[in-house]
């Protein structure tokens, strides 16, 4: 657990995974990525699959549901899945039932972040993972899920979100809004145009989960460092750019959604001007096993 003033965040690895390093690092060259993220002998970078819960008052907030129990046995396959289910064994630890959760907030819908909506019974059916959760999502990205083009089809599928909204418990946002006390969800466009982030703030702290607009730390460090993943490359630049701002002024906690080495983390300038992210820990308890 880290405790951004009265707001305690638990971070929690749903999957560890293995990927081309093609996919997480776009156009940066090996010889540069390789300095930071080892590959291994089949050419792969592990990556994590962080999602959060965040405890405002009597709120709790899962932010993203990674896999859980229902990735398929083609996703499992081709992001060579070794770990799975994280997030609700994470809860289970804390004492936390599914239907203690009462807002799920999907930061976008592509499938290794929202597969986890839903849950895999004793019978093999599909249900909603939190029960009683209200499950949030910007309308742009609802939108761009439900017709995707050929470029993005690969990445959403439907049955991650199509029943929740047809059934109510779903409902969509439009821009920036306050989740909870001290829980802001904002825009963040770039990986997609609907995409957000989560912003934290109390008792004089920030915090960020940062989600795609930084897969991984060195993301945020290096404007021009990002995912082939990315619709909108040029808007994911300027994005980060004025988060690098905030985060400089802030001195606020960072969390990465697919870094194993670097999980979370703090932006801080040396003197020679280069942007360079401190890590933190935010203690391995509340970490799934990687």
């Amino acid at each position: 657990m880290y405790r951004i003033g009265d707001i305690e965040i638990y971070l929690f690895n749903d999957a560890v995974t293995s990927f081309d390093p093609g996919g997480l690092f776009g156009l940066v060259p090996r010889a540069l990525w390789s300095r930071h993220y080892p590959a291994d002998e089949r050419h792969l970078v592990k990556a994590a699959n962080h999602n959060l819960l965040i405890r405002s008052g009597q709120c709790n907030i899962i932010v993203d549901t990674g896999y859980g129990n229902c990735a398929t046995a083609s996703q499992r396959k081709h992001s060579h899945m070794t770990a799975m289910d994280g997030t609700h064994k994470g809860l289970a630890a804390l004492g936390i039932a599914p239907a203690d959760i009462n807002i799920v907030l999907d930061t976008h819908l592509h499938d290794d972040h929202c597969t986890g909506n839903f849950r895999r019974d004793a019978d093999g059916a599909r249900k909603p993972a939190f029960p009683n959760a209200e499950y949030l999502v910007q309308r742009r990205e609802y939108e761009d899920a439900s017709a995707p083009n050929e470029r993005t089809r690969a990445t959403y599928s439907a049955k991650n979100f199509a029943s929740l909204y047809n059934s109510g418990q779903m409902h969509l946002l439009d821009g920036d809004a306050e989740i909870a006390p001290g829980v802001r969800a904002q825009l963040t466009p770039g990986h997609t145009p609907g995409h957000m982030s989560v912003r934290i703030e109390s008792g004089g702290q920030q915090a960020a989960f940062l989600c795609d607009l930084a897969s991984l730390a060195i993301h945020f460090e290096r404007l021009a460092w990002m995912t082939a993943y990315d619709v909108e490359p040029l808007v994911t630049l300027e994005t980060k750019r004025i988060w690098q701002r905030w985060a400089l002024e802030t001195k606020a906690l960072l969390v990465f959604p697919h870094d194993l080495l670097m999980p979370a983390g703090r932006l801080s300038q040396t003197e020679s001007g280069r942007l360079k992210i401190q890590p933190v820990d935010l203690s391995a308890d509340n970490l799934a096993d990687a």
